[in-house]
């Protein structure tokens, strides 16, 4: 895994979407930005905490997205820091996210930006919303699930519980 982090170095990411959804698919896309946003981008001024992936007219757009300007662009290189940007996905993958978003009331939420290939990628997912009582759940799960390997680890040392 360090080896795809070093490959692929996660430039922002939502972790409030794994605690607030339940994950169903993720897919990954291209986002349209202009020079100074992919340099703002790059430099990690970037907030997707609030972002969320909607489709308007066959085309899969991302709002939201905070993209701090670059500090060294003035006048007509700057950007607007809020502002909806295209993303970049096979028409086939636009038509079956949305067919599935309004058939099973689901969100696209992204879930990091990152580089790949010297280009910026977003992983959209797929998700449903939790409610106050799962998310206590997925907690009380997931510290179960730490417990258990704690145990089976000490257990392998050798060492008492």
């Amino acid at each position: 895994m360090a080896k795809k982090e070093a490959e692929n170095p996660v430039l922002a990411s939502n972790r409030r979407a794994r605690h607030e959804y339940t994950i169903l698919d993720v897919v990954e896309a291209g986002i349209v930005l202009h020079g100074s946003e992919v340099k703002s981008v790059r430099a990690g001024e970037v907030q997707i905490a609030e972002a969320y992936a909607h489709v308007s007219h066959g085309e899969m757009w991302l709002e939201n997205m905070h993209v701090a300007t670059y500090k060294f662009s003035h006048g007509v290189g700057a950007h607007e820091p809020v502002r909806p940007r295209k993303l970049l996905l096979n028409r086939n993958e636009i038509r079956r996210l949305s067919e599935r978003m309004a058939k099973e009331r689901l969100t696209l939420v992204p879930l990091d930006l990152h580089l790949r290939g010297g280009r910026v990628k977003v992983d959209l997912a797929l998700a449903k919303g939790r409610k106050k009582e799962d998310r206590r759940a997925a907690i009380a799960e997931k510290e179960s699930k730490i417990e258990m390997r704690r145990a089976m680890g000490r257990q392998r040392r050798g060492k008492p519980e």
